[in-house]
C-alpha cells in the first residue's frame, strides 16, 4: 500500500514532477518521452482538422456549384436533381476529306428515378406520362414500383422535354447529363459511318472500328468526299427507281492510293433513327454483300492469262461451239461463232472465249492468281461488315471454266474495284481504304501483282469494250472511258433464276493515265421500253457510271482529252436531261439531311445465300 498520496506540483512547474513527490513505487518517467507524445498527439489532430477542413470544403462548393447551376437555367425546376453537370462532349468528330462534319456528339440529359424517394406514386406517374407522351401512367407506375432504388426514365431528353420535367419539381427525378451521336448530313453515307448505341458506344461501321479511338478524343478524317457521296447516292436512287430494282450498290475509288471518294449501298437509312430500320436497309452491298459478279470476272481472268507472258491481244482462241462438260454446256449470250482474238473475245464477252484462256493456265495457275489479287480473302476495309468470298473447296475442271466469265466464286462489289485498280494502274494493288492517305503512305501499301506490260494491254482492252463492245453507254466523249459489263444470274433453290440478275458495269478513266475508278451493280433491275426490255449491266448500270463520271469530272475539275468533243456532248446530255425532266415525274428524293426517316428505302431486298454452284449458261 503507498503510504502517502502523491502531491501535484503547481501548474507553473508541470515540465517534471520533483524526486521527493513521486511515489516509491512509481517508476519516474523521462521528460523527453512526455514531449514526444505531447507532439504526436498535436500532428494527429492537425491532420484530422485538415482532413475535415477538405471534405467540409467539397461539400460546400459541390453546393454551390448546383446552385449557381440551377440560378442559370441548368435546372429551373424547384425539385428535380441534377447530377453530373460538367459532362462534355468527348466523342471525337468524323469528317469528310475537305473537314465536312458527319457524325459529332452533342450533350443531352437523361432522367432516371430512386422509386424510394418519391412521396406520391400516382401522383408522379400522372404528370410525368403528361410531359413525356410516349409513356402511359401505368408505364411509370411500374418503374416506380420496381423496388429498385434506381431506374432510368427515358434517356437523352429533348431540351423542351428536360425543362417540362424540371418544372414539375417531383422529388426523386434527376437528370445525368450524356452525349448523344448527331449524323448532320443525315441519310448521306449511313453504311459507311454505321452507329452508336445508347450509351454512345460504335455498334456499326466507322463508329464501331474506331471506337477506342473516338471515344479518347481524336479526330478521324475520312477519304469520302460528301459532295460525289451525295450525287452517288442521288444517281442510285433515280436508276432503281428507273429500272425497279430491288437494290444496287456504287463505288469510286482512287486507282493510285485505294481511297474511296463514295461508296453507297441501297436500301440506306439515316443513321439518326436506326433503331425503326429494316434489316434490309442497314445490309451493305458494297462490303458485305457477296454476289456471283458475271463477265467483269473476265477482267482478272485476261489479266491472268496475258500476264504469263505466252499470249499477247492478238493470239486466237476457237470460240466457234458450245462447250460442254460433264452435263452443262458454256455458250455465248452475244454468240460470235468463230475464232476470236483475246480482243474480240473481251470486246464480245464471250464465256467460250474465256474459258477456253483458262484452260491454259490451269486449276493451280488460276487460284493462285486469285489469291494474288485478294479474292479468295475478304476485302480488307475498315468496316466490320465485310463478306468472305465463296469458292470451292475443291477447284476442279468445271470451276476453271466457269471462274473464268464469273460464275461459280462468289464477292463483294469491293472486291471488283480493288482487282480493277490494280489491273489498269501499272499492276499495283492498294487495299481500298475509307481513311484520308497521303502519298508517301499509299506509296508504301502497295503490292505489284502483274506486269507493267499487263495493266497496258488491259487498258487498252477495257477502252475497247466502251467504243465497240457492250459498254458503249458509258462513254463521255472527249473523256477516254473504259470498263467492262457484267450480268450474272442469281441463284435459287432448284438453279438459277434466269429473270432475276446481278447487272453491273465498272468503268475506269481516263484510260491514258487512270485515276478513278466507277462501279454500279443493280439487283434485280427490269428492262424498260427504253433499254428493249434488256436488264443487261451495259443497258442499266453503264448509264450510271456515266453520270458518276461527269460529276467527277465537274467536281475536280479534270481536262477532256478532247475538249471541243466534249462540249459537243455536254450540250446533248443537257438537252436529252431537259427533254427527260419535260416527260418525267419529280425527280425522287435523293438520301439526304432533308430526307424524312426511311425515305431513301427501296423496296425490299432479299439477301440470297450465294451456293456457288455451276451456271446453266454463262453471264453476260
Amino acid at each position: 500500500m503507498i503510504a502517502r498520496l502523491w502531491r501535484r506540483r503547481p501548474a507553473d512547474d508541470v515540465d517534471t514532477p520533483a524526486a521527493d513527490d513521486v511515489p516509491p513505487s512509481i517508476p519516474r518517467r523521462p521528460a523527453t518521452v512526455t514531449r514526444d507524445a505531447l507532439e504526436v498527439a498535436r500532428a494527429r489532430l492537425s491532420a484530422a482538422g485538415a482532413v475535415f477542413a477538405v471534405l467540409f470544403a467539397v461539400i460546400a462548393l459541390r453546393m454551390a456549384h448546383v446552385s449557381l447551376l440551377r440560378e442559370a437555367g441548368e435546372n429551373t425546376g424547384p425539385g428535380t436533381a441534377v447530377a453530373g453537370n460538367t459532362v462534355r462532349a468527348e466523342r471525337a468528330e468524323i469528317v469528310d476529306r475537305n473537314g465536312v462534319v458527319l457524325a459529332t456528339s452533342l450533350p443531352v440529359a437523361s432522367l432516371f428515378v430512386n422509386p424510394r424517394q418519391v412521396i406520391d406514386v400516382e401522383e408522379a406517374s400522372r404528370k410525368i406520362a403528361g410531359v413525356l407522351p410516349e409513356f402511359k401512367p401505368e408505364d411509370i407506375r411500374e418503374k416506380l414500383e420496381s423496388g429498385k432504388s434506381w431506374i432510368w426514365v427515358k434517356r437523352a431528353l429533348s431540351p423542351r422535354e428536360q425543362d417540362a420535367v424540371n418544372r414539375l419539381g417531383l422529388p426523386g427525378f434527376e437528370f445525368q447529363n450524356q452525349e448523344r451521336r448527331i449524323f448532320p448530313q443525315g441519310a448521306v453515307a449511313p453504311h459507311i459511318l454505321g452507329y452508336t448505341d445508347i450509351d454512345n458506344v460504335g455498334t456499326a461501321g466507322i463508329e464501331k472500328s474506331f471506337d477506342q479511338r473516338l471515344r479518347q478524343g481524336e479526330r478521324l478524317t475520312l477519304s469520302i468526299d460528301m459532295r460525289l457521296q451525295r450525287f452517288v447516292e442521288q444517281e442510285l436512287v433515280r436508276a432503281v427507281q428507273k429500272f425497279s430494282a430491288i437494290g444496287a450498290t456504287a463505288v469510286v475509288m482512287d486507282v493510285n492510293t485505294g481511297e474511296l471518294l463514295a461508296m453507297a449501298s441501297l436500301p440506306a437509312y439515316d443513321p439518326n433513327h436506326h433503331r425503326t430500320i429494316s434489316p434490309e436497309a442497314l445490309f451493305n452491298r458494297s462490303t458485305l454483300g457477296v454476289y456471283e459478279q458475271g463477265s467483269t470476272f473476265k477482267i482478272f481472268n485476261t489479266a491472268m492469262v496475258l500476264d504469263t507472258g505466252r499470249f499477247t491481244p492478238t493470239s486466237v482462241f476457237d470460240a466457234s461451239q458450245p462447250i460442254k462438260i460433264d452435263r452443262f454446256t458454256i455458250s455465248d449470250y452475244h454468240g460470235q461463232n468463230r475464232a476470236m482474238t483475246i480482243s474480240d473475245i473481251f470486246k464480245y464477252s464471250s464465256n467460250i472465249g474465256s474459258a477456253k484462256m483458262a484452260l491454259e493456265v490451269g486449276i493451280d495457275g488460276q487460284r493462285a492468281f486469285f489469291e494474288k489479287i485478294g479474292m479468295l480473302k475478304p476485302v480488307p476495309i475498315e468496316l466490320p461488315e465485310v463478306g468472305r468470298p465463296l469458292y470451292p473447296k475443291h477447284w476442279r475442271k468445271i470451276n476453271l471454266l466457269t471462274i473464268a466469265f464469273g460464275h461459280g466464286m462468289s464477292v463483294t462489289p469491293l472486291h471488283v474495284v480493288a482487282g480493277t485498280a490494280a489491273m489498269i494502274n501499272g499492276g499495283v494493288y492498294y487495299p481500298p481504304t475509307l481513311l484520308k492517305r497521303d502519298g508517301p503512305r499509299a506509296a508504301d501499301s502497295g503490292v505489284r501483282v502483274i506486269k507493267a506490260t499487263t495493266s497496258a494491254h488491259m487498258r487498252d482492252l477495257l477502252r475497247l469494250v466502251v467504243t465497240e463492245g457492250t459498254g458503249k453507254e458509258a462513254d463521255v466523249p472527249g473523256y477516254e472511258v473504259g470498263g467492262k459489263t457484267g450480268t450474272a444470274e442469281k441463284p435459287g433453290k432448284s438453279g438459277y433464276r434466269e429473270k432475276a440478275l446481278i447487272s453491273s458495269f465498272v468503268g475506269v478513266f481516263p484510260m491514258r493515265s487512270p485515276r478513278y475508278i466507277v462501279m454500279v451493280s443493280m439487283d434485280e433491275p427490269k428492262g424498260t421500253k427504253d433499254t428493249g426490255g434488256y436488264a443487261t449491266g451495259g443497258w442499266v448500270a453503264a448509264p450510271s457510271v456515266k453520270a458518276i463520271i461527269q460529276e467527277l469530272t465537274v467536281l475536280y475539275g479534270i481536262p477532256p482529252v478532247d475538249p471541243a468533243l466534249a462540249a459537243k456532248s455536254m450540250a446533248a446530255a443537257d438537252a436529252a436531261a431537259a427533254r427527260e425532266a419535260a416527260k418525267s415525274a419529280p425527280a425522287p428524293a435523293p438520301p439526304s439531311v432533308t430526307t424524312k426517316p426511311g425515305a431513301a428505302k427501296t423496296a425490299g431486298v432479299t439477301i440470297d445465300q450465294i451456293l456457288g454452284s455451276t451456271p446453266q449458261a454463262g453471264g453476260r
